[in-house]
């Protein structure tokens, strides 16, 4: 049988984790590895200086005060007695598209499986609390990772998967749009010389453009976007090339 991991960054009492877990449970051995707690904004943070706690709840669930990224590599490296054949991380309690993958927790979970080279698919419902189904996520849940199972991934290539707040019954297939934040440093107060700043402001928007994961979800399909850990530009390398002989 194969053995799923799964985690998220929304803690291990979540409700999308909860329900990601009843998802796959009927098609493999599932083992949950979630941090204690809410860790959103976390993005792929490790803990490198520190060591960290874990507790094993029972033989197939742990929670500890690391990251989301620790979830996965400590199991992955060691704890678990042998390698996971696909990682999900989900159901993240609010959309992961846009730039917000780069900030997200969750989507690290999926990034630290396939920098770990095992199949990885992050899954995020757009407006969470107002619209989470269940059971429709259940279903697209399950034929996704039921796909990645038989197909598996490229190498170096993990899926991020929005679910929309109203279904239309469709997937679509489609890349990054753009994020427009809003956001606004604000001073809190002022004592004793130190300042206490937070972040504020209009809501983020985005900006409409074919098959991106924004028009996708807007329009009430599935958003599935395969993302490639390659960050190198090599049109970039090409003209950079002239700096080799002039330095």
């Amino acid at each position: 049988m194969a053995l799923i991991l799964i985690s998220n960054d929304d803690g291990i009492d979540a409700l999308g984790l909860k329900v990601l877990r009843e998802t796959v449970e009927d098609l493999c051995h599932v083992i949950v590895f979630a941090p204690d707690g809410n860790r959103s904004g976390s993005s792929h943070s490790l803990s490198i200086h520190k060591s960290i706690k874990v507790k094993k709840i029972d033989d197939d669930t742990y929670t500890t005060d690391g990251t989301p990224t620790d979830c996965i590599l400590y199991s992955v490296r060691g704890i678990l007695k042998s390698k996971p054949d696909i990682i999900l991380g989900g159901i993240n309690q609010g959309a992961n598209l846009g730039s917000d993958i780069s900030y997200s927790g969750t989507v690290a979970v999926a990034l630290e499986g396939t920098l770990l080279g095992i199949p990885s698919v992050a899954f995020s419902q757009v407006d969470f609390y107002n619209s989470f189904n269940p059971e429709f996520a259940k279903k697209v849940v399950n034929w996704i990772t039921r796909q990645v199972l038989k197909e598996k991934l490229p190498e170096g290539v993990f899926l991020n998967v929005n679910l929309p707040a109203v279904p239309n019954g469709k997937i679509k297939i489609t890349c990054l749009g753009n994020r427009v934040y809003r956001d606004e440093i604000v001073k809190v107060k002022e004592e004793k010389g130190e300042l206490t700043y937070s972040l504020d402001g209009e809501s983020p928007t985005w900006v409409s453009s074919p098959n991106s994961d924004f028009d996708a979800v807007h329009e009430g399909s599935v958003s599935i976007t395969p993302i490639h850990m390659e960050y190198t530009d090599f049109d970039m390398i090409e003209k950079l090339r002239c700096w080799e002989e002039v330095y």
